[in-house]
């Protein structure tokens, strides 16, 4: 098993993971409920946590698959620069979810204005590690490029 190998797959985890984390927070925080409120805050916590292995990788199978047929730099850097951006994304989410979590536990005021602004984070980061993710299968799935297909992809 190589980078590559571990890098497809651990690479959508963070996806469903703040996808999840999200949805969860966001039952929590319309019912006004606390423990599924601390259940998403956890979960966003968890997401940003289980994001580093496919953000360790990704350079390991950038490495194997750079020089295949098809493969162009191009291809890896911009999957690359949106999965960092992504990733710096969720990790803020996971750290405003970590300072959530001591403010609910503290019964805190402003604990309720933190987890909306980590749902609203996570909400993003989950925008953009799709997008991440679609860049990178375009890496490797030729057919999902645009212009698959026209004389210039032949």
């Amino acid at each position: 098993m190589n980078q590559a190998h571990l890098h497809l797959i651990v690479n959508h985890v963070p996806i469903v993971g703040s996808l999840f984390a999200a949805v969860l927070l966001s039952a929590g925080m319309l019912r006004r409920n606390t423990a599924l409120t601390q259940a998403g805050l956890v979960a966003v916590l968890a997401a940003g946590l289980l994001c580093l292995p496919a953000q360790l990788t990704g350079e390991g199978a950038a490495k194997i698959v750079q020089d295949l047929p098809r493969v162009s730099r191009a291809l890896i850097d911009n999957h690359a620069a949106a999965a960092e951006q992504g990733f710096w994304v969720l990790e803020g989410a996971a750290a405003l979810a970590l300072f959530g979590l001591l403010l609910l536990k503290n019964a805190a005021p402003r604990a309720r204005l933190l987890a909306w602004l980590t749902l609203a984070t996570a909400l993003l980061s989950f925008g953009l590690l799709a997008r991440a993710g679609s860049l990178g299968g375009q890496i490797r799935h030729t057919e999902i490029r645009e212009g698959f297909g026209t004389p210039d992809e032949l």
